[in-house]
């Protein structure tokens, strides 16, 4: 978990690491967007490619792949890391989230980087503090290392 910050022209910096990630891609485009209009998302381009895959695919309920669908594509844009490494994010996404030059945490998580608003923040860590270790028993049980 990582601290960042959206200037004012909508660009958050990412910590070295992620940086240096995202530099060793074959391809530097990148997909920013939001599927639950509550917590941006960035995807390299190839991961974001199997979710298009997995939406036109998934048929246990069309009618809420369409929707999630629908909101990365209203929220979303490509765009591709600058040379200071910092990533833009649209007008749009940026005032559905509630994140223009505000602080923000940086997660990276099963292949994309969540970029949760602080408000957003303190709703998952209260959340994931209610019982941590039931979680990590539950998790070990099943085969986490």
């Amino acid at each position: 978990m990582y601290p960042g910050r959206l200037d004012d022209k909508g660009r958050v910096k990412l910590p070295t690491a992620f940086q240096q990630f995202f530099t060793a891609l074959p391809e530097k485009k990148l997909f920013v967007t939001s599927l639950d209009r509550r917590i941006a998302q960035i995807y390299p381009m190839p991961v974001w490619r199997q979710n298009e895959k997995f939406f036109d695919a998934y048929r246990d309920d069309p009618k809420v792949a369409r929707n999630v669908a629908f909101n990365a594509a209203d929220l979303g844009a490509e765009t591709e890391m600058d040379s200071q490494g910092r990533i833009l994010f649209s007008p749009e996404l940026r005032r559905e989230l509630g994140i223009e030059n505000q602080a923000v945490r940086l997660f990276a998580y099963r292949g994309r980087i969540e970029v949760l608003s602080e408000k957003i923040y303190e709703e998952r860590k209260h959340q994931a503090s209610q019982a941590p270790a039931d979680d990590v028993a539950k998790l070990e049980a099943a085969g986490l290392n």
